[in-house]
């Protein structure tokens, strides 16, 4: 068997939780292959809502294992309070949920540290979550991380302190005031006593070493999908660097992150939004800072579910997602929040951008610290409520012919359609 993937194509909050949520009962296991808590996939079915940002979202099928791989970082805090949510609506996670041993825990100066270094850049920030990711990958790189298997080890304290230390002295130095700092509402040193109750939560489940685990899954012919966090336009190497997160969010992250090798990688499936939205800082040039913009942004509910800020909303995108699908080899595309676009007149597309006096169809590497000006092309909306369509056959010719410009511009077709929050509002291709 090989694994497949499932990765967003844009800057995140492409409704990746929802689609691996429906696709979860054909998969034995669910496997999350980086990034932390910075993710916020929402699931909605029986009128509940969950948003996780650790857990795989494979959890609500009690036959399906969840693996949280090697490549992911885990804050302790938030992951007790995702188990904690879960419980309380007779979902027990431990029964089916296993940490990989290598996975890296995020610290809680190293929270303190994200917003130091945050507040130090002033104007020039870069729009983090503030859950302290980016210095965790900085210490898993310089090899001064904890991981998931040290919290058992006699020395866990210990490097813990040591670690702790360091980080207050750089926190020192820039003159950061972390006493008055809050984190989630608590003070440094309330935190740290619920990160430390946390850990004890965390010894209670099973931890494996994963690269074994999902390896001879594979070689026992069992089905893994391997579930991506953020988005392609945010990856550290071919997102629009600065405005990136920590991590390789494209679909070569998968073998880092599970430690699969290329050739037991298969079907490569790719989220994207009918429109595009962005959160934080960082270039975004088919975004509309005007009366659509809002429409979108509230037809949408476009407010993070990490953060609860405000996304950034404007078309969609297509010479950024054909740039999506070159460096992931997707085979499949699944469309999201197509429903948010019901009571569009118009709706654009971006098909090229005008940079330097030039049309072109491709990203270049200025685009992360130049304006590009976006030309589309404008198709029809359908104008009715599509909420309710699950047949195909029901969908409005103006949607049909909306999927059909998107797959034949990029040359993948789309596989799923979804109209609404809910689990059961998809339209199957």
């Amino acid at each position: 068997m090989k694994a497949d993937v499932l990765l967003g194509l844009q800057w995140g909050d492409e409704g990746k939780g929802k689609i691996v949520d429906v696709l979860t009962p054909q998969y034995d296991i669910i496997a999350r292959f980086q990034g932390g808590p910075n993710a916020g996939h929402t699931i909605e079915f029986d009128n509940k809502k969950f948003i996780l940002h650790t857990i795989p979202s494979g959890i609500f099928n009690p036959g399906t294992i969840n693996v949280i791989g090697n490549g992911v970082i885990i804050d302790p805090f938030i992951f007790g309070k995702e188990l904690e949510n879960l419980k309380a609506n007779n979902i027990n996670a431990e029964n089916n949920l296993l940490i990989s041993k290598k996975a890296h825990l995020i610290l809680p100066t190293h929270r303190l540290l994200d917003a130091t270094y945050e507040a130090a850049k002033g104007k020039a920030k870069i729009g983090s979550t503030l859950k302290g990711i980016g210095p965790a990958y900085t210490d898993k790189t310089a090899r001064n991380g904890l991981r998931i298997g040290n919290i058992i080890r006699v020395d866990f304290l210990k490097k813990f302190n040591e670690l702790k230390e360091k980080h207050l002295r750089i926190i020192d130095s820039y003159g950061f005031d972390y006493h008055n700092y809050l984190l989630d509402g608590l003070t440094f040193k309330d935190y740290e006593e619920q990160w430390f109750a946390a850990i004890e939560k965390i010894k209670s489940i099973q931890k494996i070493n994963s690269e074994y685990f999902i390896n001879q899954s594979l070689n026992n012919n069992k089905s893994v999908l391997a579930e991506g966090a953020q988005g392609t336009l945010l990856d550290l190497d071919f997102g629009t660097y600065p405005f990136v997160t920590s991590s390789n969010t494209i679909a070569a992250g998968v073998c880092a992150g599970l430690g699969i090798p290329p050739g037991k990688v298969g079907e490569i499936y790719g989220i994207f939004k009918a429109y595009c939205t962005r959160v934080g800082s960082g270039p975004f040039p088919t975004e509309q800072e005007n009366k659509e913009g809002q429409k979108l942004r509230d037809e949408g509910n476009e407010y993070g579910s990490t953060t609860g800020r405000p996304r950034r909303c404007g078309w969609l995108d297509l010479t950024a997602l054909k740039y999506s699908i070159m460096l992931n080899g997707v085979t499949l595309l699944f469309m999201t929040k197509a429903d948010v676009l019901n009571s569009f007149e118009k709706i654009k597309a971006g098909i090229k951008y005008k940079f330097g006096g030039k049309f072109i169809d491709h990203i270049p590497f200025e685009a992360s610290y130049e304006k590009l000006e976006p030309v589309y092309h404008e198709l029809d909306g359908w104008q009715s409520d599509i909420n309710n369509v699950t047949n195909p056959d029901n969908m409005p010719q103006q949607l049909t012919d909306y999927i059909k410009y998107i797959e034949k511009e990029v040359n993948v077709p789309v596989a799923m359609v979804s109209v609404g929050a809910d689990r059961s509002q998809i339209i199957k291709l």
